[in-house]
């Protein structure tokens, strides 16, 4: 039974869904605000522009309520003043811009008493505001007549004459077809306006963002078309400043990639010309030992001791490249170190080469102050290995060595002294590269290269002094140096806090 695979549900197709490109990016971030503020300014026009025609509309309307006031009538005064009209529909025609819109009338005395007009037009029982709009006692207002929406005039009309003097109210009320269609129509023309500046906006964009890109359209092709093998630095003068950051990280990057390709070369090379010799070596020795030309006991002594060389060397080897990976590794927050008590690790070592010392028996003194730092337990425990190695091979029978770790602010320094011949002048800049053994008795030449590689690693220095004959303050074993010329071996390490923290361990 063949097993076929389930199609993808929503979430992994928008766990594939691709980011947004730069030209999208752009545009989306240029047209989405010029567009809210086209429909922003759209709004505010047509706003303006209805406020613009119901302005000219209610000076029509205010127009018509006059001509109706201009052709009353009163007799008597005052409370007893009665208002005569004689208003022929054909007044208002001359009013009526086409045939959408109605205009209707109401005259009424003071008291609400309709006088002449439609009576089903209710009576404005309203005040006139303290700043009226116009040069009259007038007023306009929103009411609904037979079911449709009217805008309405109300005018305060005095009405005087050799018979009598009273106040009387016009009304005109005009339906709104025509402000509708006349709002629609400036609303319609201010969208195409809009719409062909959103238009040439969008389209002036779009060539402006193709145009910006294409440095880094240019970028980008010079990067496919490079060789898998070129780490050569980007040649881009002519680019923007923005992508300077951009050319400036992937030329470092090259950069780095660089250094680690060569060191990774020079390592494969270095360590094949290192181990053809032991395998070669062992590769006699059996021979001769299927010939017979030695004692089979002597033969696995010999085979053996090529062993240990071998392993040792290819385990010097592994500790190399893991210490240069860790010093070319960036740091990251997801990746830190532990706490590691580095006094802990140097009295471990020293103990484990206890036999050495003993051999040889050394005047040997240990003087450590706990000293916590951050480190992977590995690292410290192999620089403290090969720095105190090389000590006790150059180190004279029964001649004194000495260890200290003390603290000093915010590092510690390791210095491991032996009575040795110490350094010639001419090897002390080649001595921490890789194989570049010194007076060494049977060394590799990579101890001291580990060493660099990991107290660079850890953001630390390291240095080998010739001490000269003479005075020396210090501890016993100081003492017991002092006046005997030798090596210091000196390691500078940062630390992980202020005090020795309860947290280190080893």
């Amino acid at each position: 039974m063949t097993d076929h695979p389930l199609p993808a549900g929503p979430r992994a197709r928008d766990d594939r869904r691709e980011p947004l490109s730069l030209r999208r990016r752009l545009l989306l971030g240029i047209l989405v605000p010029v567009i809210a503020f086209v429909a922003f300014n759209t709004a505010s026009i047509y706003r303006e522009a209805l406020e613009a025609v119901n302005t000219a509309y209610d000076r029509t309307l205010l127009a018509s309520a006059r001509s109706i006031g201009e052709q009353l009538e009163v007799r008597g005064y005052e409370d007893g003043a009665q208002i005569f009209a004689t208003v022929p529909y054909s007044t208002l025609e001359t009013f009526e811009a086409d045939n959408q819109s109605r205009l209707y009338y109401r005259v009424s005395d003071q008291r609400g008493t309709l006088v002449s007009g439609f009576g089903e037009l209710a009576f404005w029982r309203g005040r006139i505001p303290d700043r009226p709009p116009y040069s009259a006692l007038a007023t306009f207002y929103d009411d609904v007549f037979r079911g449709q929406p009217v805008r309405v005039a109300a005018l305060l009309q005095p009405v005087s004459g050799g018979s009598g003097r009273g106040m009387a109210v016009v009304q005109v009320a005009e339906t709104l077809e025509l402000r509708h269609t006349l709002a629609q129509q400036v609303l319609q023309d201010t969208l195409q306006r809009q719409a062909v500046l959103v238009v040439v906006i969008a389209g002036i964009v779009v060539v402006v963002v193709h145009v910006s890109i294409r440095p880094v359209r240019r970028l980008s092709t010079v990067l496919r078309d490079r060789a898998e093998d070129d780490l050569m630095p980007l040649d881009a003068p002519n680019a923007p400043r923005e992508l300077r950051p951009l050319v400036d990280a992937a030329n470092q990057l090259m950069a780095r990639l660089q250094h680690s390709l060569d060191h990774q070369k020079r390592f494969v090379r270095d360590a094949a010309h290192q181990l053809r010799t032991p395998l070669a070596v062992l590769k006699v020795q059996v021979q001769s030992a299927q010939r017979g030309d030695v004692p089979p006991r002597q033969a696995f002594d010999e085979i053996g001791s090529t062993v240990d060389r071998a392993t040792v060397l290819a385990n010097q080897l592994l500790a190399l490249a893991r210490a240069g990976q860790e010093r070319q590794r960036p740091e990251s927050p997801d990746r830190e170190k532990p706490v590691v008590d580095f006094a802990a690790v140097v009295r471990d070592i020293a103990l484990d080469l206890s036999p050495l010392v003993a051999a040889q028996d050394l005047d040997f003194s240990l003087d450590v102050s706990a000293a916590p730092m951050r480190a992977d337990l590995w690292m410290l425990r192999e620089l403290v290995r090969n720095l105190l190695h090389n000590a006790i091979r150059h180190s004279p029978q029964g001649a004194p060595l000495a260890i200290r770790l003390e603290r000093d602010g915010d590092r510690a320094t390791l210095t491991i002294s032996d009575a040795g011949p110490g350094i010639e002048p001419a090897l002390r800049e080649r001595l921490f590269q890789p194989f570049a053994a010194g007076n060494a008795r049977g060394g590799s030449g990579l101890g001291l290269a580990i060493c660099l590689e990991i107290v660079q690693a850890l953001g630390g220095r390291i240095v080998l002094d010739n001490r000269p004959a003479g005075p020396r303050d210090g501890g016993a074993g100081d003492r017991a140096l002092a006046g005997r010329p030798g090596l210091d071996a000196i390691a500078v390490l940062p630390l992980a806090g202020p005090g020795p923290g309860g947290a280190a361990r080893a």
